[in-house]
């Protein structure tokens, strides 16, 4: 008899409790497709000042339709992202919630993650494929909005760590930022990172390198518009052919693990550092062994692994296919590969782990 086929005993407890998660995912799931919605219109960035209001008082103010935005703020307060007071027929937004879904520049900004999955979601077509077929899937294959979406989700981490945690957690480092030193940011993207770093320590310059040519003239506007274009400079390039020029600090934010062939860009780094350089990688938090990353975090990281970071690893050559829970284990063997001799953890978040690599 196929084993498919033979009767297995159900727990009526254990189908409940999936059955009750699977509901909360669907709901879930369905507003996020609303999130975006929101965010684009500025139906939440309307109602950051916590005013209650009408769904017709917010569609006035946002130049959109009633009928949509009952249901829109209708879902919303389903979900606990916005308030309903019932007596008066208003919604509003908590300081929490504002903070959260309504302001660009805090260290927590909700609404990015939700442009990635939208992105996603548009690729499912060409990235069932890649299941089938093997084959990879690049970072500049993706729709529009993943460009956009990852950029906004990982720089409230940024905003909240890079220049108050992580640089200050490299040994001797941030002295040399203050005093001026030589900065290269691998795999840019659009450049958050680095404008960050440049405003911060105004004695510096920062050389921005990413192979999409789009991410980069991105990169460029937000320097012009941050006022920090003089000593910060974008240019297109592979994480294994950016120029070497001796640089006091080599960065990769959340990239090495997407790379096709990280121990050769990891050898290039090795070549592009100054004697006394260091390199900071930052990568997603992860364990070593798949049993310590089975949580929420993981959840998330395990499926964007699967469809952006194996794909884009996978569709370059070697193809090492790291994935984003790699593991300080795993990255360690990189580091020491490539002829690193000094690799440890300097500082960590929920969501990322800070080493610290020298020659």
């Amino acid at each position: 008899m196929n084993a498919q086929a033979m009767p297995r005993a159900i727990d009526e407890a254990k189908l409940g409790a999936l059955l009750t998660q699977a509901v909360n995912d669907m709901g879930a799931a369905m507003h996020s497709a609303l999130i975006v919605i929101g965010d684009r219109l500025g139906l939440y960035r309307a109602m950051a000042d916590g005013e209650p209001v009408t769904a017709a008082e917010l569609a006035a103010k946002t130049g959109t339709a009633e009928r949509y935005v009952r249901e829109w703020l209708n879902a919303n307060a389903a979900g606990n992202y916005v308030e309903y007071d019932s007596a008066a027929d208003r919604y509003f937004m908590t300081p929490e919630q504002a903070f959260a879904l309504a302001l660009d520049d805090t260290p927590v900004h909700l609404p990015g993650f939700y442009h990635m999955l939208a992105s996603c979601m548009k690729d499912e077509e060409k990235l069932t494929e890649t299941f089938r077929s093997g084959k990879g899937f690049g970072w500049h294959e993706h729709e529009k909005g993943l460009f956009e979406g990852c950029e906004r989700f990982f720089r409230p981490n940024y905003l909240g760590n890079l220049t108050t945690k992580w640089i200050p957690a490299l040994d001797g480092v941030e002295e040399k930022l203050r005093k001026g030193a030589s900065v290269a940011d691998v795999g840019c993207g659009h450049g958050a990172s680095t404008v960050l770093m440049a405003k911060q320590y105004p004695k510096s310059h920062f050389f921005g390198f990413d192979y999409h040519p789009a991410s980069i003239k991105e990169a460029r506007r937000r320097a012009e518009a941050a006022g920090v274009a003089e000593r910060v400079t974008f240019e297109v390039a592979p994480a294994k052919e950016f120029p070497a020029r001796g640089y006091d600090l080599v960065t990769f934010f959340d990239c090495l693990h997407d790379m096709g062939d990280p121990v050769g860009a990891a050898r290039h780094v090795k070549k592009s550092l100054a004697a006394d350089g260091t390199w900071m990688i930052v990568e997603p938090f992860a364990g070593d062994d798949v049993a310590a990353n089975l949580n929420p975090i993981g959840r998330i990281y395990y499926a964007a692994s699967a469809i952006i970071c194996v794909p884009a690893s996978l569709s370059q050559e070697v193809g090492l296919g790291l994935g984003a829970q790699a593991g300080e284990a795993k990255i360690g063997a990189v580091v020491r590969q490539a002829g690193f001799s000094h690799f440890r953890r300097a500082s960590e978040t929920p969501f990322n782990i800070v080493f610290e690599a020298r020659p």
